[in-house]
């Protein structure tokens, strides 16, 4: 192949051979807007339900879709924690444990492709800073002084609620699941948005505004979500690789990457901010440079990462099906009597 020189840096090696068109981010959109189709869907056929019983049985007869309980990270880690310490699995919100359990697994076999494959709020968290640098041409990086203690805000607050979760008995677990605040928990959560008050708007407006300024600000500094998947995907038997002697040192994949890690300095990728979402892959010009591969140097395309995180998603909401365990039942009497009066149950203490 003929040799092109690289334009992108001075100094910058010659390519001796240039990456063939990657289609990684291809594959990786159609998953964003996949799982943010669904999750919309979700939300309306719960608003729906939600509705029928707050007039009364004169709404829509729709059924309670147990994906909403996807959105109860902290109610589905309790109802593990108590799964795992002899509890018992509660029927409340038991599908919110096997998405939680789906999720963890993808990030061990995948890294922490969740939030860069899958999660609606980092599908739309993307989308604004992209927009922005489409209209402003650039987002700022914050200095590291500024941007590592920032970086940890997620995990102070994952380990505040897992401190809270670990010391809390079992029974006063089943106990908050099964009272009436743990059985209208994700009506609870429709109304937070559904009656706003104005400052949890300015709030959320302000959170925008600064996830179109820097990269995936919500992401990288607050959602405590995104850390406990970061840690799940520290033992994964995959990362981004980069080899010395292929790469041309553009670097293009560190100014690519959305955790912004300087990726074109490191040859393995270990960090728990990396969400393998192949963004500096399809942006290095020089094949075999960069690639996602096992610990044994086998490469792993995109295509195969959307394949397993399909097969390990569908597979383990097919075992809570099978058992018997997606669906909350609980007798139409109690969602009369609880639904409408929601707003009414304060947070245990």
């Amino acid at each position: 192949m003929r040799t092109l020189e690289m334009k992108a840096r001075p100094g910058a090696r010659k390519i001796q051979n240039r990456r063939r068109g990657d289609s990684s981010q291809s594959y990786r959109s159609a998953f964003q807007i996949g799982f943010l189709v669904l999750n919309l869907w979700i939300g309306l056929q719960f608003y729906l339900w939600v509705r029928y019983y707050e007039t009364g049985g004169r709404g829509w007869a729709v059924s309670r879709p147990p994906g909403v309980e996807g959105w109860l990270p902290i109610a589905s880690l309790m109802n593990l924690k108590a799964w795992i310490s002899g509890g018992g699995l509660t029927e409340i919100h038991a599908a919110g444990v096997f998405l939680l359990i789906a999720f963890l697994t993808i990030s061990f076999v995948a890294r922490k492709t969740f939030c860069s494959w899958l999660c609606p709020i980092g599908t739309i968290s993307e989308a604004l800073w992209q927009a922005a640098e489409r209209v402003f041409g650039k987002t700022l990086r914050p200095p590291q002084w500024l941007d590592w203690p920032l970086r940890g805000l997620k995990y102070l607050l994952l380990a505040f609620f897992v401190h809270a979760i670990l010391w809390m008995p079992v029974a006063a677990i089943r106990a908050f699941l099964d009272g009436p605040y743990g059985v209208v928990a994700d009506v609870k959560m429709l109304n937070f948005f559904r009656q706003i008050s104005f400052v949890a708007a300015i709030v959320t407006l302000v959170l925008i505004l600064l996830s179109m300024v820097v990269r995936n600000f919500w992401c990288r500094y607050l959602c405590p979500y995104g850390a406990l998947m970061g840690l799940a995907a520290l033992p994964s038997p995959v990362g981004i690789r980069r080899d010395p002697d292929l790469c041309v040192d553009c670097g293009k994949c560190t100014e690519a990457c959305p955790s912004l890690l300087p990726v074109a300095r490191l040859t393995k990728v270990r960090s728990p901010e990396c969400t393998a979402c192949f963004s500096c892959v399809s942006e290095c010009p020089a094949a075999g440079a960069l690639e996602l591969r096992t610990g044994r140097g086998r490469r792993v395309p995109a295509w195969k990462v959307g394949l397993t995180i399909a097969a390990l998603f569908l597979g383990i909401v097919g075992v809570a099906r099978l058992s018997d365990r997606w669906h909350t039942r609980l007798p139409e009497a109690v969602y009369f009597e609880l639904v409408p009066r929601a707003n009414q149950f304060p947070h245990p203490r």
